[in-house]
């Protein structure tokens, strides 16, 4: 569908969520091996993208203390990772966003360079679909408004309907693992 894309992207950390699996917590400021999750992703993904903005809905000084833009929400009431790619979207400077959730553990160190050869698209990891993780072009904006305009939420439904291809990481070990519940924090720290 897509050639190699060089340059001209811009990766977006998504932390807007509510955290209700983890009690309420601000997921980008749950520590792990002593860290901030977002104090470790963010040099991983600036790493591979021109530009990296953070989609967050709280904690915002916190996060723009950081030293890169931060987006909210233009819906209201956390409605989901679509409404923090839709910020992104609307504030994208570069053709292409790239979108990565904050809790990842297992990003790939060339997760940009091998989404961007298959642009746009999304990762997939074992035979599973990780729309999350996905390369869109800033002009795919209008799809999603009108997408969640609809009331639609799913990430994985609008994913399909832009027939975005799929980019499998099945090489890379724990490739997008990440940290959904208190469990899961637990279990990987050990």
């Amino acid at each position: 569908m897509g050639g190699r894309i060089i340059g001209n992207i811009t990766g977006v950390i998504l932390a807007g969520g509510q955290g209700s699996r983890m009690g309420g917590a601000d997921k980008g400021w749950i520590e792990f091996e002593g860290v901030p999750l977002v104090e470790r992703l963010l040099p991983q993904l600036a790493a591979q993208v021109d530009t990296v903005i953070i989609s967050a809905n709280r904690n915002i000084e916190r996060y723009a203390a950081l030293g890169v833009p931060v987006v909210n929400d233009l819906r209201p009431d956390y409605a989901g990772p679509l409404a923090g790619i839709e910020a992104a979207l609307n504030a994208c400077t570069t053709d292409w966003l790239l979108t990565c959730p904050v809790d990842t553990l297992g990003l790939p160190a060339d997760y940009a360079v091998r989404m961007s050869a298959n642009a746009p698209c999304t990762a997939q990891r074992a035979g599973r679909i990780e729309p999350v993780f996905m390369l869109v072009p800033r002009t795919s904006l209008k799809a999603l408004q009108d997408f969640l305009d609809a009331g639609e939420r799913k990430v994985g439904l609008w994913a399909q309907q832009q027939a975005l291809s799929q980019v499998a990481f099945d090489d890379v070990p724990n490739a997008f693992c990440n940290l959904n519940d208190w469990q899961a924090l637990q279990q990987s720290q050990q």
